[in-house]
C-alpha cells in the first residue's frame, strides 16, 4: 500500500525526511542553506524542524518504532 493512503506509513516517511534533512544539514550545511526557496526549500524547512524540535522528533521516532514492533 502506498504511504499516502496509510497514515502510519505517511508519518514514518515524514519522520525519516525530517531526521535525514537534519543530519545532512549538520554534516553539509551549505547544501541546504543555499536552497531555501522553491521545491528544495522543503528540505531546508525539514532540517529546521529537526534541529529546533529534536527532542520531540526523537520521542516521535521512539514511539513510531515501538508501535511498529508491537503492532506487527
Amino acid at each position: 500500500m502506498s504511504a499516502l493512503f496509510n497514515f502510519q506509513s505517511l508519518l514514518l516517511v515524514i519522520l525519516l525526511l525530517i531526521c535525514t534533512c537534519a543530519y545532512v544539514h549538520q554534516i553539509f550545511p551549505t547544501i541546504l542553506d543555499r536552497n531555501k526557496q522553491g521545491l528544495m526549500g522543503i528540505f531546508w524547512k525539514a532540517a529546521r524542524v529537526g534541529e529546533r524540535l529534536s527532542p520531540y522528533i526523537s520521542l516521535c521516532c521512539v514511539f513510531m518504532a515501538a508501535s511498529m514492533v508491537v503492532g506487527n
